[in-house]
């Protein structure tokens, strides 16, 4: 394939400005490359580009990780919170594997049911933040484990391009009990080895197809969104601690309606 770095520059802006916020950033970034004509091996640059998003979770949070990491042997917190990010980890890897040609082979090209997602994301996103309220959370470290798997259980809808893995993971924190803080960050941390995992297994499934090209479109775009994740992840936390996720929803609503117009308009 030729390689298309200018758009390859725009989808890693795209991803590292989406991934944290519950916007789905893999249905943002199908849908710009659908409008934008970017085309990827495999649809392997759309997955490969999140572990940029990963490693800038991982700059961000390097105190923290070695934290519980170091402490872990000794502080039953850390070991179960270590636990807890793994056990809901764990539906995502079965889901993923099994459906992994439905969710790349018909799923990532199906512009109208991601724009739909968004929409309908949006909607639950905006019913949630308004009612859960009276959190029994406030410390993504504190999650029951029973907790976490069902996070986890949720998490897999993302599967489905424009619900959004953040905005799945938080919905499903809020609903269990977690303050907006507390929801955003055990999202943040469940994302290493989600991501990270994807892009294994990504890279294991289109070894075969990715040319020199497609690489460097891939690395344009993985530091591009390492860029761009490293200042919403330190933003984010502040704004919806204060502000909640309105924001969000609307922004989700307002996006998917468009692409729905555009699509119509067409054909």
């Amino acid at each position: 394939m030729e390689s298309d770095p200018i758009g390859a520059a725009v989808l890693g802006i795209l991803e590292g400005l989406t991934e944290f916020i519950p916007v789905s950033s893999t249905g943002h970034v199908l849908l710009a490359g659908y409008f934008l004509g970017f085309a990827s091996p495999g649809r392997a640059f759309e997955v490969m580009i999140q572990l940029g998003a990963v490693l800038a979770i991982l700059s961000v949070y390097s105190a923290r990780i070695w934290y519980y990491l170091s402490t872990a042997p000794r502080d039953a917190r850390s070991r179960r919170f270590i636990a807890a990010v793994l056990l809901a980890f764990a539906p995502a890897v079965v889901v993923g594997v099994a459906a992994y040609d439905i969710i790349k082979k018909v799923l990532f090209e199906t512009p109208v049911l991601i724009a739909v997602m968004l929409i309908l994301g949006g909607i639950v996103l905006l019913f949630v933040d308004r009612w859960a309220k009276n959190p029994r959370y406030q410390r993504a470290d504190e999650f029951p484990l029973s907790m976490a798997f069902k996070i986890g259980v949720i998490q897999t809808l993302s599967m489905i391009p424009g619900v959004s893995r953040s905005g799945s993971t938080i919905v499903a924190a809020l609903l269990l009990g977690a303050d907006r803080r507390s929801a955003a960050e055990f999202s943040f941390f469940l994302s290493m080895p989600t991501m990270l995992g994807a892009f294994v297994y990504d890279f294991y499934k289109n070894r075969d197809v990715l040319d020199a090209a497609a690489m460097g479109d891939i690395a344009i775009g993985f530091v591009l969104a390492f860029l761009t994740a490293v200042l919403v992840v330190r933003w984010l936390l502040g704004y919806v601690s204060q502000n909640g996720y309105a924001l969000f929803a609307w922004w989700r609503i307002v996006a998917g309606s468009l692409v729905l117009l555009a699509l119509a308009a067409g054909r």
